[in-house]
């Protein structure tokens, strides 16, 4: 398989983060170029491109935008995306990380594990969905869904 080998987020038209979500998309951007798996299906209408890839990720036109080159700088693919799916899992999934920031500073550890359990169920299900809405146009595995899941939340954060 194939793989991303660089990503850039492009949050021009954003509000500056918070020191938190500045923090995983950092940690996530890492882990991403570290390890994933990321291949464009076989299609009949253009030569086949393998990667590694470079993916700038944006919300343009309230879509989420995946723009694909090769590390020659060539076209390799773009697709949008619409937001709608992944509305509620970012609403829900940010809601608990609130929780899961404060629960860190102020309650013991039995408390923190039980909410992050729960976050982690949330990006479980913000991957899921990732994966669905690539079918046809991108093959990826789980951890690359739940670390791109993270990128997309933190561009919805700001859009």
């Amino acid at each position: 398989m194939s793989r991303i080998s660089r990503i850039e987020i492009d949050d021009r038209n954003l509000p500056p983060p918070t020191p938190e979500i500045e923090q995983e998309r950092r940690v996530a951007m890492f882990d991403l170029v570290e390890k994933n798996v990321f291949a464009l299906p076989k299609r009949t209408d253009r030569p086949d491109p393998t990667g590694p890839f470079q993916l700038e990720l944006a919300i343009r036109d309230k879509r989420l935008v995946f723009d694909l080159t090769t590390e020659s700088e060539e076209k390799a693919a773009e697709f949008h995306l619409s937001l709608s799916p992944f509305r509620q899992v970012v609403k829900d999934y940010w809601q608990i990380c609130e929780s899961y920031f404060d629960a860190v500073k102020n309650m013991p550890p039995s408390q923190i594990e039980t909410i992050d359990m729960a976050r982690r169920g949330i990006h479980n299900e913000g991957a899921r969905i990732l994966i669905e809405r690539l079918e046809g146009k991108a093959e990826i595995d789980n951890d690359t869904a739940r670390r791109l899941f993270t990128l997309i939340c933190v561009l919805h954060f700001g859009a």
